[in-house]
């Protein structure tokens, strides 16, 4: 039975802190921080819940949230390609100070996912 990333990186603490440094560049962000509200609290939880169920944990984010139906949670917000392309460079960023604690896999595997999803989410 293959484990799943989420195991493998050691549980939820992984992505809190792969959050948390997102959201960090996200606070510096001049086009990325007008598209969330002033308290970041709840889009920080929202996306460890989604990360964490995404990549294989508890599934608290479908039990809370419902079906995560990205585009449309997406489709408010003007995500043009510079504003894809801020998201991504703060991902990076985010992913790249946890380097250490990945295998070449597993950051390929979640870069080439963000990278996807992110994409994804252009509506202009």
């Amino acid at each position: 039975m293959e484990t799943s990333l989420y195991d493998q990186l050691g549980g939820q603490s992984f992505f809190e802190r792969l959050v948390d440094g997102f959201y960090g560049e996200v606070e510096h962000d001049e086009l990325l921080r007008v598209m969330y509200p002033d308290d970041l609290t709840e889009s920080k939880r929202h996306l460890t819940l989604f990360l964490v169920q995404y990549w294989g944990g508890p599934t608290h984010y479908m039990q809370e949230r419902g079906h995560p139906r990205l585009r449309m949670r997406h489709a408010p917000f003007r995500i043009t390609k510079p504003a894809r392309d801020a998201w991504i460079a703060a991902m990076n960023t985010a992913l790249a100070s946890l380097r250490a604690e990945l295998t070449d896999e597993q950051f390929g595997e979640l870069s080439s996912y963000f990278d996807m999803a992110a994409t994804q989410m252009r509506n202009v």
